[in-house]
């Protein structure tokens, strides 16, 4: 798939790009873990969604937050990697001006700055979050959440432990309008090493039910 390079309020934003299949592909925006837990694009969960997404003829991109890997700037807490999330969708969306739907995807960190996206883009189609920390950042924001997506979670996470995550799915749920699929998976810990396998075959059910519902 293709390097790409796109412009931040930080400078360079190294990014890997998959077209869509046809002018009118849905897009799909991929968010790396915490840079400083070594969080890169090149790590497995991220690049699992990248697949699942691109699979399913999604224009896809997942990118490296400032700071990680060739992308200029340094770690800014949440606030500029946010702005580097921004700037990404705004790349996708241009590149792609007849998408036919846009979804957010991230895990660990970048589930946290993927919901503030979600937020600031209520053009936002559908998400999906992977181990979202929620126990360690504010995700009171999400009133009211503007789209229905998937959680997926592990239940022997010792970074997050699942309680903390089924406070906010059971906020969420209380909102009118949306559906919140909540998945807890058996044994499985926060990265995901000995899982990887179940969030490629949750993650893709869920893709394929809702394209199912609204085919792109």
């Amino acid at each position: 798939m293709p390097e790409v390079v796109l412009t931040g309020a930080a400078g360079r934003i190294e990014g890997r790009y998959s077209p869509g299949k046809k002018d009118t592909a849905p897009i799909a925006l991929i968010l790396h873990g915490h840079p400083k837990a070594m969080g890169h694009m090149n790590n497995p969960v991220p690049v699992q969604l990248f697949h699942l997404f691109m699979k399913r003829g999604f224009a896809t991109l997942r990118f490296n937050f400032r700071g990680v890997g060739r992308s200029q700037g340094e770690f800014d807490s949440g606030v500029g990697e946010l702005a580097d999330a921004a700037s990404a969708l705004d790349w996708l969306q241009t590149t792609n001006p007849t998408a036919s739907q846009c979804w957010v995807a991230g895990f660990d960190f970048g589930a946290w700055i993927g919901m503030q996206l979600l937020m600031r883009r209520p053009e936002t189609d559908g998400f999906i979050s992977v181990s979202p920390p929620t126990n360690m950042y504010d995700f009171s924001f999400l009133a009211p959440c503007p789209a229905s997506g998937l959680i997926l979670h592990g239940s022997a996470d010792n970074v997050t432990p699942p309680i903390e995550v089924e406070r906010v799915v059971s906020k969420l749920r209380t909102q009118k309008g949306i559906v919140i699929d909540y998945e807890l998976i058996e044994g499985a810990t926060h990265f995901w090493a000995e899982n990887i396998s179940d969030v490629e075959q949750r993650v893709g059910a869920y893709l394929d039910k809702r394209l199912a519902a609204r085919p792109a």
